[in-house]
């Protein structure tokens, strides 16, 4: 992906919905990608579960999101949305954390005016900073987007509707700032039905995201029609592959204690009945190859001759 942001860019202006699958790491992200997607979001729960092993509570560094987004984009033929979190501090770390994801070469990033350490969107207990504060964070991310790459899309994020006295008015309030600061997208956090959803979609000047999150939080399940409606341009199931990790080797686990040689049967078989080859076909063993072939001596060739293992060429 040469050029993700303007591909994205490209997306966001067509009269539809942008519909995005949330991934959680380059293999999740590389299965999406081969069924087909035009855009992939990679989730910061996701990321910080797979990669940490903890919840999204503020427990993943800037880094290590960022090589995640970066390893992704590497990986998918499509342009990524990445989770920026609340830009890892004030609005001098927002430059440092703008510029970086931009050197990973992702589509976009979304940044969130919550406080540090920052939590999951849909658990209580969020606060977020003054709208003042919050407003030049989003201004420095718009700077350094101009300054570095001004096909990048930046995507900003109020969490104000999910604090204790929070309201829509404010958070649509600070949606409108955010744009008028130079974000390129809104994405207001948490509304709670349909009526909160037309007021964003009515209220809020400018292209707008919706986070479709299902059971585990507070927003509601909607049809994708009515998004599009309402004046949504982009929503995003960000838990998606990292729901179904959890669920489907939960399942295989369980059955491999209860017999290790089936189960393993069984996963065998529904893997063959997916589309994507084998498994040294999915991965690239083919490219690797190649790769081989064209840049190696002729002599180390030699090494596949007689050799046992699967046919990776």
């Amino acid at each position: 992906m040469t050029d993700a942001g303007a591909t994205l860019r490209t997306l966001l202006d067509r009269d539809e919905l942008l519909v995005c699958p949330g991934v959680h790491d380059p293999l999740t992200a590389a299965v999406a990608d081969a069924v087909g997607f035009d855009a992939i979001y990679m989730t910061g729960y996701g990321t910080s579960l797979s990669q940490t092993g903890y919840p999204d509570a503020g427990l993943i560094t800037m880094p290590e999101m960022i090589d995640n987004a970066a390893n992704i984009q590497e990986r998918i033929s499509v342009p990524l949305i990445a989770d920026a979190d609340n830009g890892y501090g004030n609005a001098t770390n927002v430059i440092r954390t703008v510029r970086e994801y931009i050197k990973a070469g992702v589509g976009a990033i979304h940044i969130e005016d919550q406080t540090f350490p920052k939590r999951c969107g849909h658990t209580k207990g969020r606060q977020v900073i003054g709208r003042e504060e919050a407003v030049g964070k989003i201004a420095a991310a718009a700077d350094v987007r101009d300054d570095r790459g001004e096909d990048f899309v930046l995507i900003a994020r109020t969490d104000a509707r999910g604090t204790g006295d929070g309201s829509l008015d404010d958070a649509i309030n600070r949606v409108n700032d955010f744009l008028d600061a130079g974000a390129d997208v809104g994405f207001v956090e948490g509304p709670t039905d349909e009526a909160e959803l037309e007021r964003v979609g009515r209220e809020v000047d400018g292209p707008l995201l919706y986070n479709f999150v299902g059971e585990i939080g507070s927003s509601p399940y909607v049809e994708l029609a009515d998004l599009r409606e309402w004046g949504f341009d982009l929503t995003i199931f960000p838990i998606a592959a990292t729901l179904s990790t959890i669920a489907n080797v939960y399942a295989d686990m369980a059955a491999f204690a209860e017999d290790p040689v089936a189960a393993m049967e069984a996963i065998d078989e529904q893997f063959a009945a997916q589309p994507v080859g084998s498994l040294h076909d999915f991965s690239g063993f083919p490219e690797v190859v190649e790769w081989e072939r064209q840049y190696l001596p002729d002599e180390e060739q030699e090494k596949y001759e007689g050799s046992l293992g699967d046919e990776v060429e």
